[in-house]
């Protein structure tokens, strides 16, 4: 991903109004990220539990978008619909983001089950413990870092369909 500063990112969001961009605060790690190795911004908002964003390049555009986050599930489990990592029950949750454009002037909002903290980008990296019989693929690690980029920006571009 391309350097960004603060400037670049409060300019991106397609699902925020004045208001609400005047209230998101950057992650406190924002001046230290290293950009050569991101494939999208992601972050629970400091001064709001339930407000999360990301921030996303789609077709050489960055698209910065609101997310808002129900109570986690009470399940077991979860699978992470952007990473497409297994977590406890309580470390997957739906958040939801407001249609760009007219549609989410109305009201529309699409969903979908992300890591609670919004740590995909990093929990695809770790490579998880391997069974006593089972060998790591060359490329296994970077198949799924392409597919969580591949998804977010899939999340991204149905925000997007309120512009059309």
């Amino acid at each position: 991903m391309r350097a960004l500063t603060e400037s670049d990112v409060r300019a991106s969001f397609v699902n925020a109004d004045p208001e609400e961009l005047r209230l998101i605060e950057m992650p406190h790690d924002f001046l230290l990220i290293d950009w050569d190795f991101r494939d999208f911004l992601a972050w629970r908002d400091p001064a709001s539990s339930k407000r999360g964003c990301v921030v996303v390049e789609v077709d050489g555009r960055v698209m910065g978008i609101v997310l808002r986050a129900a109570d986690p599930a009470r399940a077991r489990s979860g699978m992470c619909n952007i990473c497409h990592l297994m977590q406890p029950g309580n470390q997957v949750a739906l958040f939801s983001a407001r249609r760009a454009g007219a549609a989410g002037a109305r009201g529309d909002s699409v969903g979908t089950y992300i890591c609670a903290d919004l740590t995909c980008h990093d929990n695809v990296r770790l490579a998880h413990p391997l069974a006593p019989n089972e060998i790591r693929l060359p490329g296994q690690i970077d198949s799924r870092l392409d597919g969580t980029k591949r998804r977010m920006e899939g999340f991204a571009k149905r925000v997007l369909e309120g512009l059309v």
